[in-house]
């Protein structure tokens, strides 16, 4: 179960998962554009009604299926980081999941301009889920003295934003930076955000 980071946790029921699963499939396979009604309906064997009456659209179901997935990495943390060494490990942790993930390493690897649409043009649902759980940590490593103060919400944006743009662009460098030097350098650039 994901801690309660300040953020309302969703919930899907049965039917409702197995869209999301459905669309999961069809993201990893197709790509977002493969992902219709009438395929998620097929897929799912649920009808096009059924569908509709939890989502107003594919696109809609798309980014509940993100959101989903963001939750489901963000619930292997079991705990929030106190210190700024454990954010900062947290984050690199999480950027690994997230890339590693089927759906979004697929999107990032073969689609990254609907990766940049569906998480990076607006502050969605799963971007304020990840700010809630920044912003708890970037609070408690506060408390312990590690990270500099402010608030803990406007310093988790900037984060988000460091993080973001490393994991978007770690493809488009590869040949000029290896995976080792890449951890090192963003790691260096989350500590020098949250240094005191």
């Amino acid at each position: 179960m994901l801690p309660p980071f300040g953020a309302e946790l969703p919930e899907w029921d049965a039917t409702q998962s197995r869209v999301l699963d459905a669309a999961d499939e069809l993201i990893r396979r197709r790509g977002v554009g493969g992902v219709t009604i009438a395929e998620l309906s097929r897929r799912s064997g649920l009808s096009r009604p059924t569908v509709y009456r939890s989502w107003s659209d594919a696109d809609d179901v798309v980014r509940s299926a993100l959101l989903r997935r963001v939750i489901r990495i963000l619930a292997s943390f079991e705990t929030p980081a106190s210190t700024r060494a454990g954010l900062v490990d947290d984050v690199l942790r999480f950027s690994a999941r997230f890339r590693s993930d089927a759906v979004y390493g697929r999107l990032l690897d073969d689609e990254p301009e609907a990766f940049t649409r569906y998480t990076l043009q607006r502050v969605g649902s799963s971007q304020r889920m990840i700010l809630a759980w920044l912003a708890t940590a970037i609070a408690a490593a506060q408390e312990d003295g590690s990270v500099r103060q402010g608030a803990p919400q406007e310093i988790a944006v900037m984060l988000l934003l460091i993080a973001q743009s490393a994991v978007l662009s770690h493809g488009t460098v590869t040949e000029l930076i290896d995976e080792e030097a890449w951890e090192r350098e963003l790691r260096a650039a989350l500590d020098g955000h949250l240094r005191p």
